[in-house]
């Protein structure tokens, strides 16, 4: 990334547009189930590209890297077990060589929980999940990424450990998105307003939603996040509706006309960063992308 760092284009009003799914896409593409998606950075590190270089072509400003399940923790059971810190700098990689295809394309470090509820309702401690996420951000800032997103967050917990680690290793920019999966509520019962109130002391450059139920949900998730009035900049990923099987395959109701409209009204309802998360496809970005053009002829506030 050659141009405005993320933090300056918010600062200067700017609309970004984000990608969309990751794990469903490479399912699509292949992925078995079970398998890490991390694991195609060492297997398949041509599908990674080519998914991060399609979402650039349907309009992607942002890209985030395949590390959702990065930290150190989340990678015991895979070949990448001891060494998280090399995937994540792997990953990053890969995605800044996408990005250098795009024009101005940043890339953001996905950092996804542990999967492990922390003290006192499992066994996680505080200092072991600093300790996860800062090897995880160190990996990704010499991978080069732009700049860091927390996201699929339920615990408010886990978030400010993550927070703590991430600041030790690095200042790039930071994004903190949580999952809304009980309609308004985390599944730990976390609501917006409570994770605004707690985030927005801490200088992060952006807060929201991503992942979630429906995008009606979402809509009242936003709705929430506006009204505190922090004067963060939202960002906001929903799903593409809820998954089903077809067989052995997921499949995604929710059309790209539809994820268009939601994406209008998301962005007149003050949404800064917008795109898609599971079940979005680059058919889905592309239409996400046209409606936020046609949203940047109205200046957002």
């Amino acid at each position: 990334m050659s141009g405005p760092s993320f933090a300056e284009r918010l600062q200067a009003g700017d609309l970004l547009i984000a990608d969309g799914a990751t794990g469903t896409n490479y399912q699509q593409m292949g992925l078995g189930i079970g398998v890490a998606p991390e694991e195609w950075v060492d297997a398949h590190p041509e599908r990674v590209l080519g998914l991060h270089r399609a979402f650039i072509d349907a309009g992607a400003q942002i890209i985030l890297t395949d590390t959702f399940g990065g930290t150190p923790i989340r990678l015991r059971e895979t070949s990448f077990a001891g060494n998280a810190r090399d995937l994540n700098r792997r990953a990053a990689g890969l995605a800044h060589q996408a990005a250098s295809s795009g024009t101005d394309v940043l890339v953001a470090g996905s950092m996804g929980p542990t999967g492990v509820l922390m003290e006192p309702l499992g066994d996680l401690t505080h200092a072991a999940a600093t300790d996860a996420f800062a090897e995880q951000a160190e990996g990704l800032a010499e991978g080069g990424a732009d700049l860091l997103l927390l996201e699929t967050f339920f615990a408010l917990d886990e978030v400010l450990a993550a927070i703590e680690g991430i600041r030790r290793v690095t200042d790039l920019p930071l994004a903190v998105s949580f999952s809304f999966d009980q309609g308004t509520r985390t599944m730990m019962g976390l609501s917006p307003t409570r994770m605004v109130e707690a985030i927005a002391p801490l200088d992060v450059a952006a807060v929201g939603a991503n992942c979630g139920r429906s995008l009606d949900d979402m809509e009242k998730v936003l709705a929430e996040l506006a009204a505190t009035q922090s004067r963060i900049p939202l960002w906001i990923k929903p799903n593409a509706g809820l998954p089903r099987m077809d067989g052995e395959v997921v499949r995604y109701d929710t059309t790209p006309q539809m994820m268009a409209s939601s994406i209008t009204r998301f962005i007149e309802a003050g949404a800064r960063v917008v795109g898609g998360c599971c079940g979005t496809a680059p058919d889905h970005l592309k239409a996400i992308a046209a409606a936020a053009r046609a949203a940047r002829k109205t200046p957002v506030g």
